[in-house]
């Protein structure tokens, strides 16, 4: 299952852009994966005397699919030093999304998933049945301008890639290497389910909406007895306008002016994970726009496993790099890539537990967010020991996607 750890963690289009949309900040609410709500709107009377509407409940259902064919090498994600090709067809997405405006003050937002991808197992079986997930569940409340609680199941992470939405990857999917210990329930260290986890996280804005803080509380790991809880921080400064989306956009598609400098940590027990990210996003010109988005994080599961909260032998002690870079076309709408990332694990000299990616594609935007097409190669390279020749060999293994997105909220 490749899912978040490629991942697909994904929550869909998290209302990137919609402020551009609608023209009107000043009365709307920001939500996850909805276009902006006006709360309150003030109109003229025929006298010129402010009237503001009454405040109604409004709720929104959509859904995000994501479905791809591809054809890879038997060696990508797995040890295996075959060069023979496959090929599959899969539905990796297909979510159910409802959300909406209970009050001034509050919001709430729910989403269902596909635990596993429907089509081709791997191992000559085929995936057809599969029960829906819950994977969100929120609860917001605004308690001051700018400030607000969430709680329920969330995405939270540390840096801005955990925190960024399906739809608005400019990527075909997620990172290989930030998720792989935050994958579904029991079975990962951090009992997370595609980077989700249940808590309670602050969020708010200083400096002219510039600076964002996030920090939760959250149950991680379940331990026996009295365990230590998951505590997730970050910051955010803004140097250009301001992001108020909740998950953030891997691409902006041309509407966007940010540039954003971010740090955070996620700790539990003997669990430690810190990092820095930047992303840009603005136009160079009137055709186009570019976007840059890369992270360095350190992250340790400890050596100690007599503590009482001990990740000792379940997240190895490692370093991770990411990095994209893309160009946004405004005229055709197309948008080619290119990603790179790296997984060091400490001790790891000869490399061969340290594997990179590389790849690229090519992205069609044709209905923005809505719906659009994705291109792309990537390879996974790593290192292995040839015991023939008493020596340690590069290997590299490829994959070919090309995805269909449908998305509406």
């Amino acid at each position: 299952m490749k899912k978040r750890i490629t991942t697909a963690l994904a929550i869909s289009l998290y209302c990137i852009g919609a402020s551009a949309s609608t023209g009107n900040e000043n009365n709307l609410k920001y939500q996850r994966e909805a276009p902006n709500v006006k709360i309150e709107e003030e109109v003229q009377d025929s006298s010129t005397t402010p009237v503001v509407e009454e405040f109604k409940p409004s709720i929104n259902v959509g859904s995000i699919v994501h479905m791809f064919g591809s054809t890879q090498q038997a060696g990508f994600l797995s040890s295996s030093t075959s060069d023979d090709w496959s090929t599959d067809f899969k539905l990796y997405r297909a979510r159910v999304l409802v959300g909406g405006q209970l009050s001034k003050n509050g919001a709430f937002f729910f989403e269902t998933e596909i635990p596993t991808a429907i089509g081709n197992n791997g191992d000559g079986t085929k995936g057809v049945f599969v029960s829906p997930i819950i994977l969100d569940c929120q609860y917001e409340h605004t308690y001051a301008p700018g400030h607000m609680l969430v709680v329920g199941q969330q995405l939270i992470s540390h840096n801005r890639n955990g925190l960024q939405g399906a739809a608005s990857l400019m990527a075909n999917d997620f990172t290989f290497f930030q998720y792989p210990y935050n994958l579904f329930g029991n079975a990962s260290p951090l009992n997370g389910t595609f980077g989700r986890d249940l808590g309670v996280n602050a969020r708010g804005f200083f400096l002219e909406d510039k600076l964002e803080y996030r920090l939760g509380v959250f149950s991680g790991r379940s331990f026996a007895g009295d365990g230590a809880p998951r505590i997730v921080g970050r910051a955010a400064y803004n140097f250009l306008d301001a992001e108020k989306d909740y998950y953030y956009a891997g691409t902006k598609i041309g509407s966007g002016k940010t540039a954003a400098l971010a740090a955070g940590f996620d700790v539990q027990g003997t669990y430690i994970n810190i990092g820095a990210d930047f992303f840009l996003d603005v136009p160079v010109s009137e055709g186009g726009s570019i976007t840059l988005n890369a992270a360095y994080s350190y992250m340790d599961g400890g050596d100690d496993p007599a503590a009482k909260a001990s990740f000792a032998g379940l997240i190895p002690k490692q370093t991770t790099q990411f990095m994209e870079l893309g160009y946004y076309f405004k005229g055709s709408k197309l948008q080619p890539w290119i990603r790179y990332e790296k997984q060091a694990l400490d001790g790891d000299d000869d490399g061969l537990a340290s594997p990179m990616v590389f790849g690229g594609g090519l992205n069609y935007w044709f209905n923005d967010y809505g719906t659009n097409l994705r291109l792309s190669y990537t390879t996974w390279n790593k290192k292995t020991y040839d015991a023939a020749d008493d020596k340690i060999v590069s290997t590299s293994s490829g994959q070919i996607w090309l995805q269909v997105q449908f998305f509406i909220f």
